[in-house]
């Protein structure tokens, strides 16, 4: 594991009319930063626009970190922590924060175990457990069971079992491993979704079914693998399949009776996607009557994707919900000429209604499976004499974008992560920009398309410390080679048309952690990891950041310098999400489960041949000695500080 410290800039964001741009297009800022390379050679890091390296042995001393002055969450979104954990984000601002501190750097060393349970299933396993009232819950991938697990007892012996037989068929199409992204907890009901398309609420004290609802159709390429959120008596839910030729959608359910309050969809006619009167985009690209399809070819809308498989965020003082669309299809952007309206962006909408207010299209004609599903963290920064409401997006172009959340409207737009498909973001026109000779053309390969098609980063959630007010950011270092070919629709089949071969980016490394300032627009650490980073983080209040390495090193590390302060070797490698609870006898606890797959580790948990480099649509290339450093697994551990 190789740190990278970076010294304290002096340019902020936050000055209107402050420079740092260059013909509209954002850069990251060269002039402040000084960059010490822990490895023996610098790693080159290009339209990054990074400032020269020099080689050292030992990191640089961090400059001072934010006070007071830095990115908060609204209260409104991040209530007191009570020490439970209800949903996968902690709250509805996403912060991924728990305010627990009884660990701390100074007896972390000391973590151990408390308990392990396993789940009988040995498929990526991506979920978070929840933790409500001394009761821990753990949803599993297909078959999709849920554990209750009883904290008040020696071992945390299993309460009940809930198994809802989703259908053995929606296994055949799910394009990334069949995962479960999480469940929520609400007014006495656990909320989950199936994999062949069925959200269930089930009594979260014994284990009855008090609904189910099925809104998936797997016959079209339909599953359903993101986590719910329940928000202001709502149950929202969208669905996956983007590689399949499905239409995106999202649909709230009312959280009494499961019936379907309303639906929107994310292609089509401005009544399919409930786009009225209120819909008021920021820019103009994103104006205009029925966009979503005008920017397609004829009827290319109602297999193109734009799916919901990914996270949404609450905003409970303006009853706004936020989540993104994933990548349009097919994967050859040849035969979707325009842009591809409303894929790849990221959707505000009320959640009373489903009325869309603004969209903001993040990656206009995607070109490279870019898909905009990633975390969306609520903030408000300093801005002038008093603070802006914003939302905090790391996203899978590689850009790290800072918006207004009442308008859509980019503050700033600054690589975290090595670019060289693109330039930048054009922050008059929004509009992202392309580099000519990395746009994929039909009878050749391109070649050293960085990031790749996991993006510099993918699902993983960052987590937001405002005991910091920096970002903590697992993601990937990758970069492939990539050719276009004719996709034929036929419902229920992979609907792709891309041959890709993924590799390592600059460096070698393929995994990066970043500590990321918002206010600032630049790292204060980085940890250079082997393997793409597939986990989610975890930041507490005692100043420790937690995440997880394919090849199963569970890690904590000083989340003000990025040093390493312990680590435990998990028996699979880890993609889920830890949690921090506060156990029935007041203790702090550390929660995660290990068991390698997804998109990343399917060369593992789907046992595919490592000399293939197609396989996974082309991940697996990019991982082929991942069989060599770990096996499929599926282990909840549990760890404490013991007295």
């Amino acid at each position: 594991m190789r740190i990278v410290q970076y010294r304290q800039g002096t340019q902020k964001l936050w000055a209107p009319g402050a420079g740092g741009f260059h013909g509209g297009v954002m850069r990251r800022v060269t002039g402040a930063l000084t960059v010490a390379i822990l490895s023996a050679a610098a790693t080159l890091l290009g339209a990054c626009h990074r400032s020269s390296s020099t080689q050292s042995t030992s990191p640089i001393a961090e400059g001072p970190l934010p006070a007071g002055n830095h990115a908060l969450p609204p209260a409104a979104a991040a209530p007191a922590d009570d020490g439970n954990w209800v949903m996968p984000g902690k709250n509805y601002a996403a912060t991924r924060f728990s305010a627990l501190s009884q660990i701390t750097p100074a007896n972390v060393s000391k973590l151990a175990l408390a308990f392990t349970f396993s789940t009988a299933t040995n498929k990526g396993f991506e979920a978070p457990p929840l933790v409500v009232n001394g009761t821990m819950y753990v949803i599993t991938p297909y078959p999709n069971y849920l554990y209750a697990l009883d904290l008040t007892k020696p071992g945390a012996p299993t309460k009940w079992t809930f198994k809802p037989k989703p259908a053995a068929a929606s296994q055949g199409v799910a394009c990334c491993d069949v995962v479960n992204r999480g469940a929520v907890y609400d007014n006495g009901k656990i909320f989950f979704n199936t994999l062949d398309g069925q959200t269930f609420a089930v009594d979260a004290n014994s284990g009855q079914m008090a609904w189910h609802t099925q809104l998936g159709d797997i016959q079209r390429g339909e599953t359903i693998t993101m986590a719910p959120l329940v928000a202001n008596g709502k149950v929202l839910v969208g669905n996956s399949g983007g590689e399949m030729g499905v239409r995106g959608w999202i649909a709230a359910l009312d959280e009494g009776s499961g019936k379907v309050a309303w639906k929107a969809y994310n292609t089509g006619p401005d009544k399919d996607v409930l786009i009225g009167a209120r819909f008021k985009p920021f820019y103009p690209m994103d104006q205009g009557k029925d966009l979503g399809v005008k920017s397609w070819p004829p009827d290319a809308w109602k297999i193109g994707g734009a799916t919901t498989w990914g996270w949404l965020a609450y905003d409970p003082e303006t009853h706004l919900v936020f989540y993104g669309t994933s990548n349009p299809g097919p994967w050859n952007a040849d035969q979707r000429p325009g842009d591809n309206k409303w894929s790849a962006g990221l959707f505000a909408r009320d959640v009373n209604t489903g009325e869309a207010v603004w969209h903001y299209q993040t990656t206009p004609h995607d070109l490279f499976d870019y898909d905009d599903v990633n975390e969306i963290i609520l903030a408000d920064i300093p801005w002038g004499s008093g603070r802006r409401p914003v939302l905090l997006r790391p996203d899978r172009n590689g850009y790290f974008y800072v918006m207004d959340r009442r308008t859509g409207q980019v503050l700033s737009a600054t690589p975290y992560g090595y670019i060289n498909s693109t330039k930048g973001v054009d922050l008059k026109s929004g509009r992202l920009i392309y580099v000519a000779d990395k746009e994929p053309k039909a009878g050749r390969v391109t070649r050293d398309i960085c990031p790749a098609s996991p993006g510099a980063k993918d699902w993983n959630p960052a987590a937001f410390s405002p005991v910091t007010g920096l970002v903590y950011i697992p993601h990937n270092n990758l970069c492939m080679d990539f050719s276009g070919v004719q996709a034929n629709y036929i419902s229920g089949t992979p609907y792709v048309g891309a041959d890709v071969k993924m590799y390592a980016g600059p460096g070698g490394n393929r995994g990066v952690f970043t500590a990321w300032d918002p206010v600032n627009r630049r790292p204060v650490w980085e940890i250079k990891e082997d393997l793409p980073l597939w986990s989610p983080a975890l930041a507490t209040a005692g100043n420790l950041v937690f995440y997880g390495t394919m090849d199963g090193w569970f890690k904590a590390v000083d989340a003000r310098n990025g040093k390493l302060l312990w680590q435990f070797k998990a028996g699979s490698g880890i993609i889920g999400q830890p949690i921090s609870y506060r156990g029935p006898d007041g203790r702090q606890y550390i929660a995660v489960v290990a068991g390698v797959g997804g998109w990343a580790g399917a060369i593992v948990s789907a046992q595919m041949d490592p000399h293939d480099p197609t396989g996974a649509l082309g991940f697996a290339n990019a991982v082929k000695d991942l069989p060599m450093k770990t096996t499929a697994g599926g282990i909840l551990y549990v760890f404490t500080v013991p007295r």
